[in-house]
């Protein structure tokens, strides 16, 4: 296991927030050690992850492998997020020890109930079909995503937790 990183990502804590306009989310509750899990996408144009966040009620591991998961799957497809394995997951922080190898499975549950939340919203007409737009609007759409707001600066504000 790289400890500095698994360091490094419990300090940061990249993506750890809630997201106000998500297009879905997904929660995880592990009865196996009482953690909770919950990721957060907002889903643009080609069916593409352009952000994701997480909240976990979980300890230092849930919150570096949510942290992973982050980093892992933003800006993939909703068809390539699904696809993501505890493998990726692990080799990402190269292992985890024995005790606590559930880690990523735990995060990849929550990972695909929020998939789940988003295919249903989409089958039901109640979000967009971006991967079905002509490219031309997918474009435009994009573009005006692009453009920066006040709500966007304030999410980019990290949170800094020092190990001892």
């Amino acid at each position: 296991m790289d400890f500095p990183k698994f360091q490094r990502l419990v300090e940061e804590r990249r993506g750890f927030r809630t997201m106000e306009d998500a297009t879905a989310s997904g929660e995880y509750f592990s009865d196996s050690c009482g953690d909770m899990y919950n990721f957060f996408l907002k889903v643009g144009p080609g069916a593409v992850i352009e952000d994701i966040s997480y909240f976990t009620t979980g300890c230092g591991f849930g919150t570096a492998t949510c942290s992973l998961v982050v980093d892992l799957v933003r800006g993939r497809t909703i068809d390539e997020a699904e696809a993501l394995s505890t493998a990726e997951i692990e080799a990402a922080l190269d292992g985890y020890p024995e005790k606590k190898k559930d880690y990523p499975q735990r995060a990849i549950e929550a990972l695909h109930v929020a998939v789940a939340d988003y295919r249903a919203k989409l089958a039901a007409g109640a979000i967009p079909d971006f991967a079905a737009m002509p490219a031309p609007q997918r474009a435009a759409l994009s573009q005006a995503a692009v453009e920066p707001t006040p709500a966007a600066a304030s999410n980019d504000e990290k949170v800094l937790i020092r190990l001892r």
